[in-house]
């Protein structure tokens, strides 16, 4: 959990202003200038931040300097970092100088310092992590500001895709008045951001990530003279890329570290899910005694005692609450022979999305096999790689793991319908019946997805199994058996 404040007001907190200048030598002393009285007294520094500029910001910023009212630094970076980078820069001198609270000023006057005092407030009183300026909480007032319409119609359209793919309700993604909580800064991983000018988005989504609590509060919107030096397709193109992948994410999608998952496997009951399709074969099969090879946090099980089963769990982690939810729980590496502990004439063992995450599949399968009574089943479940998605990475030379799925990090061993068909022969075991299941596409849903995309949902969970049915090796997600021995 984040390192959160409580909720009440905190007397003594050291403020800083990060002021991010490039070509700003006509407006950097009017803004400096537009700061509050009452907000220069209680400021601890003020940083103006020259990314390598092409006029005489600097040298005003040092002009400036030596008849200020506030403790004032003068920055100028040899080379131009970026709008990203130079606030990395920034944040690194305010967690270096043991600020409390750091404000993003603009040195070209756009967002005014006259509302300084509002946009931290929130931070003050300990009622928020990060605070953000807003030009759109006030009906009209982006416009009265002579923001031009275009600018207008593109924030629109962008912050309701953001807040859609997000789940979260910001009124505007792209202002760049903002404050924070410089704790909150340090737990995140800045150095991993870019260094464009969609840093301030990569930033909102790991705030939201991370738990912090987030405000707005409305500000007046001015433009000027001021030189835009964004370029606004791209801009468009990186900040929608960096929310679709933040939501690929949350669904599973997109690199991870490699080493051992000791996350809990995500229970998925729809009936067109692969535990839709264990559970519903467990539900025909007459009440017994059950192993769950590789449990997780026992969820799964769950289900099965509901039904009547009697159910021992076995994985090699111990998931906070699966003793309670199973009636007996085993801890064991399922890549070393399996303990006497864990028991023998079961009725059914379950290896449901198991065998790809151990190196010796087949030792491992005929040792479930035999704890099997005699008749008893063996419901297995694995991957395809032959599916779509991993096949059109390998083709391309992608090849790479992911945080789920076919390519999940965790998977040292992969199959293809026909591959793993000659494994269940090689151990001395029979198809009772087999069953394939397409793309998880419902679990869009997890990730907070909108009502409006529910039917786009559901009709591409219906194409895909269609498609699914047509052609299993290549659109079919997992292959799933009902095995006995021969």
């Amino acid at each position: 959990m984040p390192d959160c404040p409580s909720d009440t007001r905190q007397p003594h907190l050291r403020i800083g202003v990060l002021v991010v200048a490039y070509n700003a030598a006509n407006t950097l002393a009017q803004t400096l200038d537009r700061i509050p009285g009452s907000f220069k007294a209680k400021v601890d520094h003020v940083l103006i931040a020259d990314d390598a500029s092409q006029d005489e910001t600097y040298e005003i910023g040092l002009a400036y300097r030596d008849d200020a009212t506030m403790p004032l630094t003068i920055l100028r970076h040899e080379r131009n970092l970026g709008y990203g980078g130079n606030q990395k820069a920034g944040y690194a001198w305010a967690i270096s100088h043991g600020l409390d609270i750091v404000v993003l000023l603009h040195g070209d006057g756009q967002y005014a310092p006259e509302v300084i005092e509002d946009v931290v407030q929130p931070l003050v009183d300990g009622t928020a992590d990060a605070v953000f300026g807003s030009r759109m909480m006030v009906r009209g007032a982006a416009r009265r500001g002579g923001m031009p319409i275009y600018k207008l119609v593109g924030n629109r359209i962008l912050t309701t895709v953001q807040n859609r793919l997000t789940g979260l309700g910001l009124s505007e993604w792209h202002s760049g008045y903002r404050a924070y909580r410089v704790e909150a800064l340090r737990n995140l991983p800045l150095g991993d951001y870019t260094n464009d000018f969609d840093f301030d988005t990569e930033v909102i989504l790991g705030l939201h990530d991370a738990g912090y609590r987030i405000a707005e509060v409305p500000i007046p919107t001015y433009y000027g003279d001021e030189i835009c030096h964004v370029n606004g397709l791209k801009y468009a193109k990186d900040v929608v890329g960096d929310v679709l992948r933040h939501r690929a994410t949350r669904i599973g999608l997109g690199h991870g570290s490699m080493g051992v998952d000791d996350t809990a496997y995500e229970l998925k009951p729809s009936a067109h899910s692969s535990h839709g399709v264990l559970l519903r074969w467990l539900d025909e099969t007459r009440r017994g005694r059950v192993l769950d090879a590789g449990c997780s946090d026992g969820r799964f099980g769950a289900v099965a005692r509901a039904m009547g089963h009697q159910v021992t769990g076995l994985d090699v982690v111990k998931h906070d609450g699966v003793a309670d939810r199973l009636d007996e729980f085993v801890e064991a590496d399922l890549n070393d022979p399996l303990p006497a502990e864990a028991g023998a004439d079961y009725d059914v063992v379950v290896a449901g999305d198991v065998l790809e995450h151990v190196i010796d599949p087949k030792r491992l399968l005929t040792e479930l096999a035999a704890r099997t009574t005699q008749g008893g089943e063996i419901l297995v479940s694995v991957p395809n790689f032959a599916h779509w998605y991993p096949r059109t990475r390998t083709a391309l030379g992608l090849f790479d793991y992911d945080q789920r799925g076919p390519l999940d990090q965790g998977h040292v061993r992969f199959f293809t319908r026909r591959s793993f068909e000659r494994l269940i022969q090689g151990c001395g075991l029979r198809i009772v019946e087999r069953a394939v299941v397409g793309s998880p596409i419902d679990v869009l849903d997890r990730a907070d997805a909108p009502t409006l995309a529910t039917n786009m949902i559901k009709r591409a969970g219906a194409a895909d199994r269609a498609a699914t049915r047509v052609w299993p090796t290549m659109f079919g997600y997992q292959f799933l058996y009902r095995l006995e021995r021969a």
